[in-house]
């Protein structure tokens, strides 16, 4: 069974999310834990993949897009095929951090999306990931129409 766009969006709704959309993309803020730093308690640079990851998908959720139902029920799903990062600044344990997440080109089987993680008004890192639509066999798919028009409600 397929569930569309607008009955995510409403089921949703209903739930309070991370995060928030605003103009020109989704914002997600994260505390920094002590799990996240390294010895000289700043976040370790690989904790800054987890952030943008957990970003993206708050977004697609804020725009009604179940990633696990999407696999489950639509057969198709996201996979990171380049991912290239920029560490500015470091945060540190106790910080907040906002990861800004924007759709930056959409395609064919795949969209791009800028992520930029700051504190206060520094930027800390900055993102560039390109992401495949994957079917069940693992080869690429066309994105949904439904799909590509909400991605751009992340412009």
């Amino acid at each position: 069974m397929t569930i569309s766009a607008s009955v995510y969006a409403s089921i949703l709704a209903k739930t309070a999310l991370p995060g928030r959309l605003e103009k020109g993309g989704h914002v997600l803020s994260v505390r920094v834990y002590y799990e996240d730093t390294d010895a000289a308690g700043r976040v370790y640079y690989a904790n800054y993949l987890k952030y943008a990851e957990r970003a993206r998908t708050e977004a697609l959720f804020a725009l009604g897009w179940n990633v696990g139902r999407l696999a489950e029920e639509d057969g198709f799903t996201f996979v990171v095929r380049r991912c290239e990062t920029d560490y500015l600044a470091p945060a540190g344990l106790g910080d907040i951090v906002e990861i800004r997440t924007c759709v930056t080109e959409a395609r064919g089987a795949g969209f791009t999306m800028t992520q930029v993680v700051s504190s206060d008004t520094q930027e800390l890192a900055r993102l560039v990931v390109d992401l495949a639509c994957i079917g069940r066999s693992g080869k690429p798919v066309r994105l949904p129409i439904l799909l590509k028009e909400a991605l751009a409600g992340l412009h």
